[in-house]
């Protein structure tokens, strides 16, 4: 028992340290939701996918107090990676959806509600924004009518803000 004294000690540390680093993501996250007037939903989402990576790295951390070595741990990252990534390479446009959204929550200048106009050649779009969901952005063109955009491909036009 003498000899998990240390480890023990460093693992309740990291658990106090996890809490409190999940509260002030948890309060910045309300924050910039709150500056930005993002729908609850948005909120809530983002808040489970910071807390996810902030669990994934607090697994890893812990693994190293109790003794994983390093070369072993990037081995084993590594490889989940190579099986996540063959996972999902059939389905990139999930990943890149979601990263796109991601982007859109915090650095857009659109937020739910702005009247806007997708300036493209092909196909123009003008409405309001309605919703942005994880994989797309609802755009309401007129009273019974929306558009449902992919995320990536909605970072990939220019978008006009129209002031209301």
């Amino acid at each position: 028992m003498e000899g998990y004294k240390i480890q023990i000690i460093e693992s309740l540390v990291l658990i106090v340290v996890l809490l409190i680093s999940s509260k002030v993501l948890q309060r910045i996250i309300d924050k910039a939701g709150m500056k930005y007037t993002y729908h609850k939903t948005r909120i809530k989402v983002i808040k489970k996918v910071v807390s996810l990576l902030l669990s994934l790295v607090f697994i890893g951390v812990l693994l190293l107090i109790w003794g994983i070595a390093p070369a072993q741990l990037v081995a084993y990252i590594a490889s989940l990676f190579t099986v996540v990534g063959i996972a999902f390479l059939a389905q990139w446009s999930i990943v890149s959806n979601i990263t796109s959204t991601l982007i859109i929550f915090f650095n857009h200048q659109v937020n739910i509600g702005d009247k806007i106009v997708i300036l493209d050649k092909d196909y123009q779009v003008e409405g309001k924004i309605s919703d942005i969901g994880i994989f797309f952005i609802i755009i309401k063109v007129s009273e019974n009518e929306y558009v449902s955009m992919p995320s990536n491909v909605f970072m990939q036009k220019m978008v006009k803000k129209i002031r209301q």
